[in-house]
């Protein structure tokens, strides 16, 4: 079937779906992480190895109550995240931003004609924030294409939009955002994913030596474009969230990826330690360990090697 019929039918099954009242809607997110934690599934697994690597003073109780809420938290982002994508973003905008603070920062900043980095980490929803920063203007949004060619068709079909540009974060994906900042532009960038081996520095986060991207730093200082931290935080049960704009400190820019990353990552973990069960904790951040340190890959297991 042609990749992009198969995304609109998803599209359409979204859509059914996302209909059923959301207290429905909550209870299947609720049920979705029972079955993941009774059945020991990858996300269960993952979040569990993650929380004891990155809170390792917690008991045993306190880390397995925090591990139910992450997962319960994961599974209701994904399904606020298709009935955000099935629905007008004005109205998402209206009916379920309740909160806004920063919005001043980052029209200021658009505003200076020096361009804007809105470095996003995994937290709370940030499909909404994708929503409010098109609202302002153009963006362009860096993201990791499926390899399955339907699903990135379907990306395509819920984050499209006359203001949104899509950077496949592969080959030409810097060269995209110099031109979006020289301009005078904005891009949103998801600064928490693992790069490749080679592509980043390992710097501190939770503890942890992490392997960071360096793609925001060198952005700033080859464009002199304002760093800020954008993310929206769920707030209450109904889909409620609250929106957050905040400056990055300076060094996020420093010529140095080391002190930069570090910046990066202290800042991100400020922000996941806000309320860590909204934090995707379900990625596995740790997988790539140091040249010379020793160290296995923390989630490898003789049951579960990868």
């Amino acid at each position: 079937m042609n990749p992009h019929r198969k995304a609109r039918l998803a599209y359409r099954a979204a859509t059914l779906l996302t209909r059923l009242p959301w207290p429905v809607l909550r209870a299947l997110a609720n049920g979705l992480a029972w079955l993941w934690m009774t059945f020991n599934a990858r996300e269960s697994r993952v979040t569990r190895r993650n929380l004891e690597l990155a809170y390792p003073a917690l008991d045993s109780v306190e880390r397995t109550r925090l591990q139910r809420d992450v997962l319960r938290s994961t599974a209701l982002q994904a399904l606020e995240t298709l009935r955000l994508w099935t629905r007008p973003a004005a109205h998402n905008l209206r009916d379920h931003l309740r909160e806004r603070h920063g919005e001043a920062l980052y029209d200021a900043a658009l505003a200076s004609g020096k361009g804007v980095i809105v470095a996003a980490p995994h937290f709370g929803n940030w499909e909404l924030l994708n929503q409010w920063l098109a609202s302002r203007g153009q963006i362009a949004i860096v993201y990791k294409p499926p390899e399955d060619a339907a699903g990135d068709a379907f990306l395509q079909l819920v984050r499209g939009g006359d203001n949104v540009q899509q950077v496949r974060a592969e080959g030409t994906a810097v060269r995209q955002l110099l031109k979006v900042l020289k301009d005078g532009g904005a891009t949103g960038i998801l600064p928490d994913q693992q790069p490749k081996a080679g592509d980043g520095v390992f710097v501190p986060f939770f503890g942890m030596q992490a392997l960071t991207m360096t793609l925001v730093n060198r952005l700033a200082e080859r464009t002199g474009a304002t760093v800020l931290y954008g993310w929206c935080e769920r707030t209450g049960p109904g889909m409620q969230f609250a929106l957050h704009i905040e400056a990055s400190a300076p060094a996020l820019a420093d010529p140095d990826p080391l002190v930069a990353g570090t910046a990066l990552n202290a800042g991100i973990e400020r922000i996941a330690r806000r309320d860590p069960a909204q934090y995707q904790w379900t990625y596995k951040r740790f997988t790539l360990r140091p040249d010379g340190s020793g160290e296995a890959d923390p989630y490898a297991t003789a049951t579960h090697p990868h």
